[in-house]
C-alpha cells in the first residue's frame, strides 16, 4: 500500500507452476486526478533449488554458531587426544503447539507433546469467554492445571488472549455493556488475569485481530487498545506484548490486514508510548505463497520487533499429504527468516480432531504433517558428536543454538560440563579443566 505525497517501498512475491507471462499492476484510488509515479521496479526470479539454498544459508548463519572446546589439565596445560562427547540437550528457538484441556490427565498426549516441543499456548482456555462466561464468575481452574503441566514440562508458554476484537468471541454479557460499565469490566479483566499470572507467560496477545474487528475501540474510543497495552505492561512489565492478526502473511487479497496497515497500527502504538511489543502472525494458510510470506516478514522486520508465527496450520480443504507438503514449506521459511523468533502450530488435539490440521491421530500415531515436524526437529538439532582434542587441546564444531552437555575422558580422568550456545557471529570458546 503506497502512501500519498511520498515515496513508498512496495514488495511482494508470487510463484508460477509453469512458464507464463505476469503483469505487475498498480491500482489507484479511482480518482482521475491522481498521479502515480514509479521510480524503479524489479522482478527477481528464483528456482526452488535456489530458494532452498538461500534458506539453508540463512539457517546456518542465524540459527547456528561455531564452537571450540579447550581442554586443560589442573596446571592449565592443553591436553591432546582427550575423548569428547557433545550432546545438545535443549534448543534455543521456541517451537511449539497449541494445547487444549484434553491434555490434562492424558499421559500419552502429554508424552507426545513433551518429546517434541519447548513452547505451548492454550487454545481457548485463557480467553475471556472461557474464564468468565458470566460476569463476576471467574474460574481459572482449567488454565491453572494446564499451566502446571507446562511448567513441569519446562516449556515456554504464551498468553492468548486478553481481548478478542471479534464480537462473536466476546463474552455475551460483555456485548451488552457500554461506556463506563465496559471500561470497568475490561480493567477488571486485566487486573484479575495479571494478578494471577504475572511472570508466568512470556507473551500476552493483548489484542487479537484488531485489523479486522474493533469491538472495544468502537465502544471505548480510538485509544482503547493503547490503554490496554499500557495497563498490561504496568501489570506485567517483563512480558512481551503482542498484536495478533490473520491474513497478513497468508494472502495479499485481504485489504483489512495488509502488511502496511499492520505496520501503521504498530507504529501508532509505539508513538503512543507502548515500550514492549511484538508482532503476531497467525499463519492459517491455504496454499502458501512463500515468496509473499518472505516479502511480508521482510517489511515487518524493518520495525525491529520480535515476530512470531503464532497459529500455524494448513486448511483442511487439502488432503493430509498436501497439508504436509505445505506445512514444510511454511515451517522452513519461518525458521530460516532471521526476524522470526518463534513458531507455534495451531494443532491442539480433541476427540473430533483439530481446528484445521492435526499432527497425530487419536492414538498418537503421526499423520504426514507430524512426520514433517519430526523430520525438521531432527534436522534443526545438532547430532551427537564424538571426537578427540587436537594437538592444541581443542575440538571445534558448528552447532544449533541451545544448551549442551560435554563429557571428557582421558586416561583415568573424566569430567562433565554444560554450556549455552546463544546467537552471535564469533566463535563460542568453552574451556574445561580435566
Amino acid at each position: 500500500m503506497a502512501r500519498s505525497g511520498c515515496w513508498s517501498f512496495l514488495k511482494g512475491g508470487f510463484t508460477l507452476s509453469s512458464p507464463s507471462n505476469a503483469t505487475l499492476s498498480f491500482q489507484g484510488p479511482g480518482s482521475t486526478d491522481v498521479t502515480i509515479a514509479i521510480e524503479s521496479a524489479s522482478l527477481q526470479p528464483f528456482t526452488d533449488e535456489q530458494w532452498r539454498k538461500s534458506q539453508y544459508h540463512i539457517i546456518n548463519k542465524v540459527r547456528k554458531r561455531p564452537v571450540t572446546i579447550h581442554v586443560t589439565d589442573e596446571n592449565g596445560e592443553r591436553l591432546q587426544g582427550v575423548d569428547i562427547q557433545v550432546k545438545q540437550v535443549s534448543k534455543e528457538f521456541p517451537f511449539g503447539s497449541a494445547i487444549a484441556k484434553t491434555i490434562l490427565g492424558n499421559i500419552p498426549y502429554q508424552k507426545w507433546f513433551v518429546e517434541r516441543f519447548n513452547a505451548a499456548v492454550f487454545e481457548n482456555e485463557l480467553k475471556w469467554y472461557a474464564t468468565e462466561p458470566e460476569q463476576g464468575k471467574i474460574n481459572y481452574t482449567i488454565a491453572d492445571q494446564m499451566l502446571k503441566f507446562v511448567r513441569e514440562s519446562g516449556a515456554t508458554v504464551r498468553g492468548h488472549n486478553i481481548f478478542w476484537e471479534d464480537p462473536k468471541y466476546t463474552p455475551a454479557w460483555v456485548g451488552n455493556l457500554m461506556g463506563l460499565d465496559l471500561e470497568k469490566a475490561v480493567k477488571a479483566r486485566i487486573t484479575s488475569l495479571l494478578d494471577r499470572y504475572k511472570k508466568e507467560f512470556v507473551h500476552w496477545d493483548v489484542s487479537n485481530e484488531l485489523l479486522h474487528f474493533n469491538f472495544y475501540e468502537q465502544r471505548l474510543g480510538p485509544n482503547a487498545t493503547l490503554d490496554f497495552f499500557k495497563t498490561v505492561h504496568e501489570s506485567d512489565p517483563l512480558a512481551t506484548l503482542f498484536l495478533n492478526e490473520f491474513n497478513v502473511v497468508e494472502t495479499c487479497s485481504d485489504v483489512s490486514s495488509s502488511v502496511d496497515g499492520y505496520i501503521l497500527k504498530l507504529r501508532e502504538l509505539r508513538r503512543g508510548g507502548v515500550s514492549m511489543d511484538g508482532i503476531g502472525l497467525e499463519s492459517h494458510f491455504d496454499a502458501p505463497n512463500i515468496p509473499l510470506m518472505r516479502a511480508v516478514i521482510d517489511k515487518l522486520a524493518t520495525l525491529g520487533l520480535p515476530i512470531w508465527l503464532t497459529e500455524v496450520d494448513i486448511s483442511n480443504k487439502f488432503d493430509k499429504k498436501t497439508q504436509a507438503v505445505y506445512l514444510e514449506e511454511v515451517l522452513r521459511e519461518g525458521f530460516s527468516h532471521p526476524s522470526v523468533n518463534g513458531i507455534m502450530m495451531w494443532t491442539a488435539l480433541h476427540p473430533y480432531g483439530c481446528y484445521q490440521m492435526c499432527l497425530t491421530d487419536a492414538d498418537f500415531r503421526n499423520l504426514p504433517t507430524g512426520d514433517v515436524v519430526d523430520k525438521l526437529l531432527r534436522e534443526w538439532r545438532t547430532e551427537d558428536i564424538q571426537g578427540q582434542t587436537d594437538e592444541y587441546g581443542s575440538y571445534s564444531f558448528f552447532g544449533f543454538l541451545g544448551e549442551y552437555s560435554v563429557t571428557l575422558e582421558h586416561g583415568n580422568g573424566t569430567a562433565t560440563s554444560t554450556f549455552a550456545l546463544s546467537q552471535g557471529e564469533e566463535t563460542k570458546h568453552v574451556t574445561i579443566h580435566l
